[in-house]
């Protein structure tokens, strides 16, 4: 099989290689169909093994866990069906085809109609990230939600920060743990695939200082987004079940329009009181 060779730190795939070597390690032998005997002296599968099952050469999946070779769609999903990769997973490796990579710059401005359409979701909190999950827009409802990031330094307006470096979200989040590492495993899929953009860089550095960020990060999680009921207990109001909805932009290529929507009448009738208590 050829294989088009690359210069190191031409494009993301030592992020690519690094993902793959980890799951190969973590993957029992039985879990693969394979005798799990005495010899083996690393964890897991061995690239022999992988490059087997896949259908591929050895020396070629080397070099692809060596990230010095670029790699077709039909090959990741080879070796993705081989280390047993969830769905998540499975698109977390496919982003890195070149035909699949999203584009690099994003308008830095949000226009004035989806200002509005922000504006209009009041009381229901609504806010316009960045491709770097940075806030660009928000309305009152998100301001009383969590805090108003106009009173944030221009660098903590981000929902990772946010979630990992503003104390009160441990508590206000009722499932911190589950949506942190939920919200991390989304970002990092991101940023794995832009390994020389400078705020993603700063980004990671900032979470890296938490301890739990450090450690989920490390693990190289991933995760897709998923509609999802978010479970608030905030100290005005009390307990709010919000449904998170996520939209893309489609005239603005890189923005995310994000809602928070009542999931039921008590949760509707405290995003009113929530206002009305700011």
């Amino acid at each position: 099989m050829s294989a088009a060779r690359t210069p190191p730190g031409a494009f993301p795939h030592r992020e690519l290689g690094a993902f793959l070597r980890s799951r190969r390690e973590r993957l029992a032998p039985g879990e693969a169909g394979l005798p799990d005997g005495p010899g083996r002296r690393t964890p897991g599968l061995r690239r022999t093994e992988v490059a087997e099952l896949a259908g591929i050469s050895v020396s070629w999946y080397t070099w692809l866990e060596q990230g010095r070779v670029r790699a077709s769609e039909q090959v990741l999903r080879a070796v993705a069906r081989v280390l047993r990769l969830d769905a998540a997973e499975t698109a977390h490796v496919l982003s890195f085809v070149e035909e699949n990579r999203q584009p690099t710059d994003a308008p830095t401005w949000v226009s004035r109609n989806l200002l509005s359409l922000v504006q209009a979701m009041t009381p229901h909190p609504a806010v316009v990230l960045d491709p770097h999950w940075d806030l660009l827009a928000w309305n009152p409802g998100y301001a009383a939600l969590l805090t108003d990031p106009a009173r944030l330094h221009s660098k903590q307006r981000n929902l990772l920060w946010l979630v990992f470096r503003w104390p009160p979200a441990r508590t206000l989040l009722a499932d911190w743990e589950d949506e942190a590492r939920a919200l991390l495993g989304q970002f990092r899929s991101r940023a794995a695939r832009r390994p020389h953009d400078p705020r993603f860089a700063e980004l990671v550095e900032e979470l890296l200082a938490d301890s739990d960020a450090a450690r989920w990060y490390e693990r190289r999680e991933t995760a897709g987004f998923q509609p999802s009921v978010r479970r608030f207990r905030h100290p005005a109001v009390g307990e709010l079940r919000l449904r998170y909805v996520k939209l893309a932009a489609v005239d603005e290529p890189g923005h995310h329009f994000l809602a928070y929507l009542p999931d039921d009448r008590v949760s509707e009738d405290a995003l009113q009181r929530l206002l009305g208590s700011e």
